[in-house]
């Protein structure tokens, strides 16, 4: 088959969940197996940026109008979500005074990653529709759920590891940390120094790398999913007799159910990494 009957007869299944998961980035053109790290993902960057800025504005604008009277659905959402980050804080970080930046960060966190979670939940087409017709591209490559990207998840779990780091210095002293380093978990001894030390390494490592492939793991299977219900919209115009009305009816049908189902994800998502957020800020103010 010809390239003009191809692109007559649309992608193919395969090539359509390939260019979904193609990153609209600095060079470009499209880079999926070479690991460059001048690349940078700009949809990821513009997407976490937009949410981020969306949530200040939100949190700002709940701020500027609370009531000491009935309040609003939306205060009232605030409020539980506020109480909620400001329990789970005080039941794991003892140090009044750490709580005070670190609860507001749990719960930038969890907001933050709540909104760029639910990103998923907009049709899966719309927005790459909306910047190939912009760009004028047709081709044009674009991710819209920052979370599904290996990059940004690792970027912020890397950004809780320098907290961990910052705290572990304050709380106990650089001297006290170094000397932690050494002496934990087996015990101070010359003999046992390296062990401990390469032990505290692969701990950081470990907690940093499944604290930010856990997040990307879940979003990334979501958006596939969401990829292969559309598919099934798709495919009905292929189809012949009842296969095409069967298909469009199961890809509403699952479309709804994955959805709901996909409320509980986003949400427990943004959960499970505030609370490693902070669970790993209050192990930072323990000493072995």
């Amino acid at each position: 088959m010809s390239t003009e009957a191809a692109a007559a007869h649309g992608p193919t299944a395969g090539e359509y969940i390939v260019h979904h998961l193609t990153h609209l980035n600095s060079t470009g053109h499209a880079q999926t197996s070479v690991i460059d790290f001048s690349v940078i993902n700009l949809d990821t960057l513009t997407f976490s940026i937009a949410m981020g800025v969306l949530g200040l504005f939100v949190m700002w604008r709940v701020a500027a109008s609370v009531t000491s009277g009935v309040p609003g659905r939306l205060q009232a959402a605030v409020e539980i979500v506020l109480e909620m980050v400001s329990n789970q804080a005080k039941g794991i970080i003892h140090h009044e005074e750490s709580r005070k930046f670190v609860a507001p960060l749990a719960l930038t966190v969890f907001i933050w990653i709540f909104l760029m979670n639910s990103m998923d939940f907009l049709p899966v087409d719309l927005l790459p529709m909306l910047w190939q017709t912009a760009s004028g591209d047709h081709h044009a490559y674009l991710r819209v759920v920052p979370t599904a990207d290996l990059n940004g998840t690792l970027g912020m779990s890397m950004g809780v590891l320098l907290v961990c780091l910052y705290y572990n210095v304050k709380i106990k002293g650089l001297g006290g940390w170094v000397h932690e380093l050494f002496t934990a978990p087996f015990g101070s001894h010359p003999v046992l120094y390296p062990v401990n030390f390469a032990m505290q390494m692969i701990e950081f490592l470990a907690k940093t790398v499944s604290h930010g492939m856990r997040l990307f793991g879940n979003m990334y299977a979501g958006e596939l999913v969401f990829m292969l219900i559309a598919l099934m919209g798709g495919a009905m115009v292929a189809g012949s007799g009842m296969t095409g009305p069967l298909l469009w009816a199961g890809h509403v049908v699952a479309g709804t159910i994955w959805a709901i189902f996909h409320i509980l994800i986003v949400a427990l998502q943004a959960f499970i990494f505030m609370m490693l957020t902070l669970v790993y800020i209050g192990q930072a103010h323990e000493s072995h």
